[in-house]
């Protein structure tokens, strides 16, 4: 717990000014409506809930869910011992579309990578989030993004600036009622998509015509070989990897929740660290856009789930007692609020 607290002082700035502040004034409207500080986690279910109870409720169920789990004694949970990472490559990008090697080269998403990420986010829109990475590549930022408006909890995904000092005092923020109701997303270079080098902004089909299909399969697919003037997947694999051991596996060991939006190389190569893949296993790896991957992690493993249908699957949320008590919480929210249409 230590661990994870300090890295995200030291990484994230207490998410805005280390300031002391004063209580946001709006806490005196929440106290007025039965939501004080005291009281947010323990709401009695009357037969209406106004839409600023609601949305607070709301809120709630995506603060961290060990802060609210409880024993059958009614005593706090002393030690957390699983969290989840959900994992997704981004969607469909413009030059998935043109059939280019794309690499580092910053492209957005396509009208269907849009859709993707809308779909993703309403798989997973009843998982608990505490934090998210993205690369460095608005693909990644957007699907990220995107899927987050359709997760219940209404929080707003605030991206972290800490390129540099003045970066991080313009973007501070000074409600301490607002942070509750965000989410951070951290940028990454190190969770870039493989650099392909010469090879970027070729067409696949046209660049195997000319250097024939075993040579551009082997700059595509094997583990050591790289591509003209760029980086092999071993190579890719280093900085990923390493970036997911220092920076993101300490916050799961903290019992944060995490989603990581990256792209096909970045996430095989953490995938082979998660399932201990050898490399033949990770180059036949295929990660499709816009699908999310669930893992749990327990006792210092990761257990892979598959990806999520949806939020009334009910096997997803039987696999943890965390995931358990937030589909319950979840539920009750929806017997006394009308369905979105």
């Amino acid at each position: 717990m230590a661990m994870g607290a300090s890295w995200m002082q030291s990484k994230i700035g207490d998410f805005g000014s280390n300031t002391i502040l004063k209580e946001h004034h709006l806490s005196l409207l929440f106290k007025c409506d039965g939501f004080d500080k005291a009281s947010s986690r323990r709401i009695k279910w009357p037969f209406q809930i106004s839409k600023n109870k609601m949305s607070k409720f709301c809120s709630s169920l995506c603060d961290p869910i060990t802060s609210t789990l409880q024993k059958k004694n009614n005593e706090p949970l002393s030690m957390i011992d699983e969290s989840t990472l959900i994992i997704i490559r981004h969607g469909e990008s413009m030059w998935n579309e043109k059939n280019l090697f794309t690499g580092c080269v910053d492209v957005p998403l396509t009208r269907k990578g849009v859709e993707e990420a809308i779909e993703a986010g309403k798989r997973i829109s009843t998982m608990p989030f505490d934090i998210v990475y993205t690369s460095a590549l608005v693909r990644s930022q957007m699907t990220a993004m995107i899927a987050l408006t359709q997760h219940c909890c209404q929080k707003v995904p605030i991206i972290i600036h800490n390129e540099n000092e003045e970066a991080k005092i313009w973007s501070q923020i000074y409600s301490q009622d607002t942070k509750n109701e965000s989410i951070p997303v951290v940028k990454a270079w190190q969770l870039n998509e493989r650099m392909y080098g010469d090879l970027q902004g070729l067409n696949k089909q046209e660049t195997a015509e000319i250097f024939g299909k075993e040579q551009v399969y082997k700059w595509r697919r094997t583990y050591e070989v790289r591509p003209p003037n760029g980086e092999s997947l071993e190579m890719c694999l280093q900085r990923a990897v390493a970036f997911f051991k220092d920076n993101i596996e300490p916050q799961l060991m903290a019992g944060k929740h995490v989603m990581v939006v990256a792209h096909a190389n970045s996430l095989r190569s953490i995938i082979m660290y998660l399932d201990n893949l050898t490399p033949q296993e990770v180059i036949n790896l295929e990660l499709s856009t816009g699908v999310p991957m669930l893992y749990i992690y327990k006792d210092g493993k990761f257990i892979r789930r598959g990806s999520p249908a949806g939020p009334n699957e009910a096997g997803v949320y039987a696999y943890t007692s965390n995931l358990a008590v937030y589909k319950e919480k979840y539920d009750k929210m929806l017997q006394v609020t009308p369905k979105r249409r």
